[in-house]
């Protein structure tokens, strides 16, 4: 009797059990989307990096034409204090020109929004400073202002400018009509408009512009540095740059190079991590 009942509960059990609901196979951590994602590029990287060694070791190239990336690591830790000094006054520029860009800018695509006219009357040289080379107009700007430091952050602005301009007006005009006029049934007042409807529906433009002109103002200042570095100014990476390039000191020049390059890399991926915290919990974009 007592085996009988052992084995009724045992095929109870076993029904319960092929009853219950498999358990997903737990996905590989190689296949996960976001892993993926995330290695590919420095798969890629390493791989270029590995085939720009060899290339360089196997068939002896000069470092005075193509210095190999072990060549470029060595004098980027030989000459640390000079080019990550030289980073330090080029990141100062590019900050402050970044900085006053985004204030300027946001400010211009205000007044642009108050009147179709008066963005009519002033757009026209908006877009006049975004197609004016930089390096035509370094030079001058250079000669009119006497302290440097302003005359390099005045250039990489004109630069940055037009991004934040162009993007936060495009922003505050894409409203959807129905809530203007809903606003208007109110009797919002054109402040109420703008804080509680316009800003916040700018905000995604408002990012998108952050994240080119921070790279812009980059550009502008290592271009800036350039103009001003023919001059003996003796700060800024664009100035090692042209020095490495005088004296043939190529590993010197590239290590420069690829201080300016991962300092780009920040900056647009700082713009992006501040555009995800200001736009998360609201927005589509980021839902």
């Amino acid at each position: 009797m007592t085996g009988e009942v052992l084995a009724v509960r045992s095929a109870r059990s076993s029904k319960r059990a092929d009853d219950a609901p498999a358990q997903p196979a737990r996905e590989p951590w190689l296949q996960r989307p976001g892993v993926a994602k995330a290695l590919a590029p420095w798969v890629v990287g390493v791989l270029v990096l590995a085939i720009w060694q060899g290339w360089c070791v196997l068939m002896k190239v000069p470092a005075y034409l193509v210095p190999s990336p072990s060549a470029i690591v060595a004098e980027l830790v030989q000459d640390a204090t000079l080019l990550f000094g030289s980073l330090l006054a080029t990141l100062k520029i590019t900050l402050l020109a970044f900085a006053l860009a985004t204030v300027v800018g946001v400010a211009i695509a205000l007044l642009f929004v108050q009147s179709p006219l008066i963005e009519a009357s002033l757009f026209p040289y908006a877009i006049l400073l975004q197609v004016t080379p930089v390096v035509a107009i370094a030079p001058l700007i250079i000669i009119w202002v006497k302290n440097t430091d302003a005359a390099l952050v005045l250039c990489a602005t004109l630069v940055a400018l037009f991004p934040i301009i162009s993007n936060t007006a495009l922003g505050l005009r894409s409203v959807n009509p129905g809530l203007v006029n809903l606003f208007r049934i109110n009797r919002a007042t054109r402040w109420q408009t703008l804080v509680r409807l316009r800003i916040p529906s700018a905000l995604p433009y408002f990012f998108g512009g952050l994240r080119i002109s921070s790279g812009l103002a980059l550009i502008g200042a290592v271009v800036a540095e350039f103009v001003a570095g023919t001059g003996g100014t003796g700060a800024g990476l664009a100035y090692q740059i042209l020095q490495a390039g005088f004296q043939l000191n190529i590993p010197r020049l590239f290590a420069a190079l690829l201080l300016i390059t991962v300092t780009g890399v920040a900056l647009f991926a700082l713009t992006a991590w501040v555009s995800r915290i200001g736009l998360r919990g609201w927005h589509d974009s980021q839902l």
